[in-house]
C-alpha cells in the first residue's frame, strides 16, 4: 500500500488525511523524498480498524506503520519536561492544530497528494523560497521541547544551503549548552547525517558559529588556531585543513570514512610543539586515544569504532609506502576497507601540499595486486610447528609472522623451505628445541 492508497482509504472512511513533513518539503525542493508520512484525524483505534495489519509503534503518540508508511493522528503536545518527549498528548481535529507542535516552518506543510494543494499555516513555503530555517512560534519554546532540534536546525541549514532566521539563531546560541541533555545516540546520528549529506564543511562551520561544536565535540573545536608547518600545510591551521577535507568528501562517503576524516588529526592540539619547526610528535597515537574516548562517549558500535580508529591510526603510514618492504606493504593493503584509507589519504593531500605521488602508487598496487598475492594461504601454521615437535609458546607468533614475511617477500615458496626457516628462527632464539616425539 502506498501513502496515496492509505490517504484514499482514510478519506473514503470520512477522515481528514494529508502527506506531511520532510517528504513534502523535499518534493517541493526537487529532492527525491526518502519517506512518505501521513497525518490524519483518525485515532489509533480507528486506524487499527481501517488497517488490520497496522503495526502500532507509538500508541501514546498515535503512530502506526502500514506497509512502511507512518500514519500519525493529529495531536497537541503537553509540556516537555525531559527536553525530548511531551509528558502527554491530546488528539486534535485539524491539521492546523497539529502543525503547532512541529519544529520548523518548512517541516509543517500538509499536502493533498491528489490535487497537489498544500496547507501552510506558518509561512513554510515562503521560507522554502527564501532559503530560511525558522522555528514555529517561539524558538526558545520549540528548542526546550526537544533539544535535538538545536542540531537539526544546523543540519537542515547546511543540507539545503539555507540560513537560520535571526531569532531562531539567537535561541540556538542561548540554548546550546542544553544539548548536553540529549541522548548520546541521538547526537551521534545527527552529526553523522551532517557528515554524510553532502555539505559537511558548512555544517561544522555552523556548529562552530552557534556554539554547539563546543558542547558536542570540544576536541574538534580545539583544532581552531593550531598552527601547522607551512611547508607541509600551506592552507593554514588544523581547523582549516579539516574543513577543506570535509568539503571534499564524496556524497557516497561512508559514515566511518567521514568520521575518520573529521578525527584523523584529533591528536594535534595536544601534541603541538615548536622547535626547529612546528611538530606534532606522537599525534597519531594520542589521536587514537582521544578518538576512542569520543566514539565511546557517542556510543558507536564496535564495528564502526574499529574502522574509524583504524583510519586515524594508519593515516600517516602513506608517507613511507615507497620505502616499505614488500611484506609490510602487503600487510598495509590487508587493512579492512583499504579503499577508505586511500580516500582519506587523497583528501589529506589535496587539502594540504597537493602531492598525490604516494596515493597514486598505492592505488595502483591496490587495484592491480591479486588478492592471493596480498593474502596468500600460509605456507606454515601453528599445527605444522607442533607436528615438528615444537611446544606452543610466546615464540610461535613471532616465528610464524617472520616466515609469512619471507613468503610475502617471495624468498620462500613451499612448506619445506618455510619449515627450514622456522627452525633457523627458533634456533636463534631462546625457545626450547623440538621434542623427539
Amino acid at each position: 500500500m502506498t501513502a496515496r492508497d492509505a490517504i484514499a482509504q482514510l478519506r473514503a472512511a470520512g477522515h481528514s488525511a494529508y502527506l506531511v513533513g520532510g517528504g513534502v518539503r523535499d518534493r517541493w525542493l526537487g529532492i527525491p523524498a526518502s519517506d512518505e508520512d501521513i497525518a490524519t484525524d483518525a485515532v489509533p483505534g480507528r486506524l487499527r480498524e481501517l488497517f488490520p495489519g497496522a503495526r502500532l509503534v507509538g500508541a501514546h503518540f498515535g503512530v502506526v506503520i502500514v506497509d512502511g508508511v507512518e500514519i500519525a493522528t493529529y495531536r497537541s503536545d503537553s509540556a516537555y519536561l525531559d527536553g525530548r518527549r511531551p509528558e502527554s498528548v491530546s488528539f486534535v481535529a485539524t491539521p492546523e492544530e497539529d502543525s503547532r507542535r512541529r519544529d520548523f516552518t518548512i517541516n509543517a506543510l500538509y499536502e493533498d497528494p491528489f490535487t497537489g494543494g498544500i496547507l501552510d499555516f506558518h509561512g513554510g513555503l515562503d521560507d522554502l523560497r527564501a532559503g530560511v530555517i525558522r522555528a514555529i512560534g517561539d524558538p526558545v519554546e520549540r528548542f526546550e521541547e526537544d533539544r535535538l532540534r538545536l542540531l537539526r536546525a544546523v543540519r537542515f541549514a547546511s543540507r539545503f544551503g539555507f540560513r537560520i532566521e535571526p531569532r531562531t539563531f539567537a535561541a540556538i546560541r542561548e540554548l546550546a549548552p542544553r544539548v548536553s541533555a540529549v541522548a548520546a545516540e541521538r547526537v551521534r546520528d545527527e552529526l553523522t547525517r551532517m557528515l554524510t549529506e553532502g555539505r559537511a564543511r558548512s555544517a561544522f562551520e555552523l556548529l562552530n558559529e552557534t556554539g554547539l561544536l563546543h558542547e558536542v565535540l570540544p576536541e574538534v573545536e580545539a583544532f581552531r588556531g593550531v598552527e601547522q608547518p607551512p611547508e607541509f600545510h600551506p592552507e593554514g591551521d588544523v581547523w582549516t585543513h579539516v574543513l577543506i577535507m570535509l568539503e571534499g568528501l564524496p556524497e557516497s562517503a561512508s559514515p566511518a570514512l567521514a568520521w575518520g576524516v573529521l578525527l584523523h588529526d584529533v591528536g594535534k592540539p595536544a601534541t603541538f610543539s615548536r622547535s626547529d619547526r612546528i611538530r606534532f610528535n606522537g599525534h597519531v597515537e594520542v589521536g587514537v586515544g582521544i578518538a576512542r574516548r569520543i566514539l565511546n562517549r557517542l556510543k558507536f558500535s564496535n564495528e564502526d569504532a574499529d574502522q574509524i580508529l583504524a583510519l586515524v591510526a594508519n593515516h600517516m603510514r602513506f608517507g613511507d609506502v615507497r620505502r616499505m618492504k614488500e611484506s609490510t606493504l602487503k600487510r598495509f593493503l590487508r587493512l579492512d576497507r583499504f579503499d577508505e584509507h586511500l580516500a582519506l589519504h587523497r583528501l589529506d593531500c589535496l587539502s594540504s601540499h597537493a602531492q598525490l605521488g604516494n596515493y597514486d602508487f598505492m592505488r595502483e598496487r591496490f587495484e592491480s595486486m591479486p588478492p592471493d598475492e596480498v593474502r596468500p594461504p600460509r605456507l606454515l601454521t601453528g599445527a605444522d610447528l607442533i607436528a615438528a615437535g615444537y611446544r606452543p609458546g610466546p615464540e610461535f607468533k613471532r616465528v610464524l609472522d617472520e616466515v609469512e614475511d619471507a613468503q610475502l617477500e617471495g624468498s620462500i615458496a613451499d612448506k619445506e623451505s618455510a619449515l627450514a626457516l622456522a627452525k633457523e628462527k627458533f634456533a636463534a632464539s631462546s625457545a626450547p628445541p623440538p621434542t623427539s616425539e
